[in-house]
Parts: structure tokens; C-alpha cells; sequence
């Protein structure tokens, strides 16, 4: 049943407005004030519609909606007819200007009140279902493309015998520091991404040159060095997630400028590349390569700590050796 809250100063108003609505089948809940309204979003759920008068004593109506905007568990959107008994434009416009729906005459006819809240209910209720099927579509499709990238990310990994699984343990620590550095949900889920497909570059790398057992030559590690801009390349297509490019193409600056493709330094290089970076390092060093095994987490403890301020940002390689300590290593 949808449920009203009609706020009036003037009692004769709110009977009129409950005995209306409520013959109608909607509850009603009537209040004298938009003190008393704004106590009672407290403890309980916003209505499908408020009925606000303008004028009241100590706080008006347009008080009231600024006071709710600042409000929580949907009364900050809760939709609002206001009442009055003027005819006045620059009322209207402060009104609608604070996103009141519409207004209401006073005094009202009771069928055009039922007919107008009625209609309002109804379109409210159809933007809310809507709303909810455009945010499940959303996650399917950001769910698709997730998959997608998890796949991708497996076919850059079996160009390497050594790095099975290398994209997936970079996103995940990635995610963590990002985490742990403050980043809101929606941004770790960004950075996962964006470590997921770090090297996807490595797709116009030479098979024998990925896994080439001993020393690369210079030649070699020119072509090599060539995975993040062809990586930056690729995603930068991808207009969506301008961002996403960013992983792929500076995860190999250094913080002291000595990297590559660019050579960026410091905050020059996007925060996100530079905590993929710290976890690239770090999985790499923790992993068989086809030169070498796995360093042991003494060693790489001390490469991270080298790194502080050369090839990393401080900051994140902290957090990366926090993330060690509480693992163990």
C-alpha cells in the first residue's frame, strides 16, 4: 500500500488530506511540522510521496526539503508535492528549484488530490522499477565484461610458461593496496581491472622473447620494453575506461624517473599505475621465471625496500611490506 506524509500546519487541512487519501486505500501519516517530519525520518523508511505545506511556523517547507536533502536511507530523494494557497511564480521556481515534483492548490478538490497523488505514486514506482532494471542490466554487463578481461588475462599469462595466474595475483594485490590507501569500492574494482590487463601488451611480444631461458639481449629487451606502450594502445580504445590504459602503459615508470616508456617520475606517473607496479614487482620476485626461481620473501622484502623512493612510490611499497609482515614475509 503506498504510504503519503502530508505536512501541515493547519489541522482542518490534515484531516481533510487523511480522511481523502485514506478513503482512496493509501496510508496516510500526517505531522504538524517539518520539525516533527524531520524527527520522524529517524526510525523510519521514507514515504512513496510528502504532501508539504510552505508556510509554517519555524521551519517552512523549503527548510524542510533542504533538511531532508541531507538525510539517508532514501528520505534524501523522497519526492514532494508542496501546498500552498498562493499564486505566486518565484514561489514555484524556489520550490521545483529544490526538487519538489509539483505544487498542490489550497484548498484542494479531493478527487483532483487523489487523481494527482495517485499518478504520482504510479510514475514514481515505474522510475524505481526501472531504475532497478537498468542497475541489474549494468551488473550483468559489467559482470561480462569482467569475464571477458579474466579471459584475456589468462591468454597474455600462457604466453609465459612461468607466469600462470601472474594477472590475476597483480590485480588482487593491486585491489589491496588500493584498499588499504582509501580508495572507495567502485575504484578498487577500477584498479582490479586495470591490473587484470597490465600486460596485455605482451601480445605483440615474440613467444621465444618471453620465454627466452637466459639473459635477454638488448635487442631482445628493446622488444620486450615495447609490452606497455602496445598495451597502452590497445585499451586506450576503450573510451569507456579511459583509465584503464594507464595500468598497461606506465606500470614500468620508475618513481625516480628512470622507467620506461616515458620516463615519468613521481606524481607524474598516475597513482594507479604506480601501486600496479609495487604489485607487479613484487609477484614477479615471488615467482619462477624462466631465468631464475622464486627470491626468497627476505630478499624480496629488501628489493621493496631499496625501491622506496626509486622505483617506487613510498607509500605504496609501505603498504606492500605491511601486507608481507601480516602474510608472513
Amino acid at each position: 500500500m503506498p504510504q503519503i506524509v502530508v505536512v501541515d500546519d493547519d489541522p482542518i487541512i490534515l484531516k481533510r488530506a487523511w480522511n481523502t487519501l485514506t478513503d482512496a486505500g493509501l496510508k496516510v501519516i500526517v505531522m504538524k511540522s517539518g520539525k516533527a517530519l524531520l524527527e520522524y525520518t529517524k526510525d523510519n523508511p521514507a514515504p512513496d510521496l510528502i504532501l508539504m505545506d510552505i508556510s509554517m511556523p519555524q521551519m517552512d517547507g523549503f527548510e524542510t526539503v533542504r533538511a531532508l536533502k541531507h538525510k539517508e536511507d532514501g528520505w534524501q530523494n523522497a519526492p514532494v508535492f508542496f501546498l500552498t494557497g498562493q499564486e505566486d511564480e518565484d514561489i514555484e521556481t524556489k520550490g521545483l528549484s529544490l526538487g519538489a515534483m509539483d505544487f498542490i492548490r489550497k484548498p484542494f478538490v479531493a478527487d483532483v488530490l487523489v487523481l494527482r497523488v495517485m499518478h504520482a505514486v504510479e510514475l514514481i514506482r515505474l522510475q524505481r522499477h526501472l531504475e532497478l532494471m537498468v542497475d541489474e542490466k549494468t551488473k550483468e554487463n559489467e559482470n561480462l565484461f569482467l569475464h571477458v578481461v579474466e579471459c584475456l588475462a589468462d591468454a597474455i599469462d600462457a604466453k609465459d610458461n612461468y607466469t600462470k595466474g601472474h594477472s590475476g595475483r597483480v590485480a588482487s594485490y593491486a585491489k589491496e593496496i588500493a584498499r588499504r590507501y582509501g580508495y572507495d569500492e567502485k575504484h578498487q574494482e577500477e584498479i582490479f581491472m586495470m591490473g587484470l590487463l597490465h600486460d596485455v601488451g605482451k601480445i605483440g611480444v615474440p613467444d621465444e622473447v618471453i620465454n627466452k631461458p637466459g639473459r635477454l639481449t638488448e635487442a631482445e629487451f628493446e622488444r620486450m620494453k615495447k609490452h606497455p606502450e602496445i598495451g597502452g594502445k590497445i585499451l586506450g580504445n576503450i573510451r569507456e575506461m579511459p583509465m584503464l590504459a594507464a595500468g598497461a602503459k606506465w606500470h614500468h615508470e620508475r618513481y625516480d624517473g628512470k622507467g620506461y616508456p616515458q620516463g615519468l617520475s613521481g606524481e607524474e606517473i598516475p597513482e594507479e599505475a604506480r601501486i600496479i607496479a609495487v604489485a607487479d614487482a613484487y609477484d614477479a620476485m615471488t615467482s619462477n621465471r624462466s631465468y631464475r626461481g622464486a627470491l626468497p620473501l627476505d630478499v624480496v622484502r629488501g628489493e621493496i625496500e631499496k625501491g622506496k623512493g626509486t622505483q617506487f612510490d613510498p607509500k605504496f611499497a609501505d603498504i606492500m611490506l605491511e601486507m608481507m609482515r601480516e602474510k608472513g614475509g
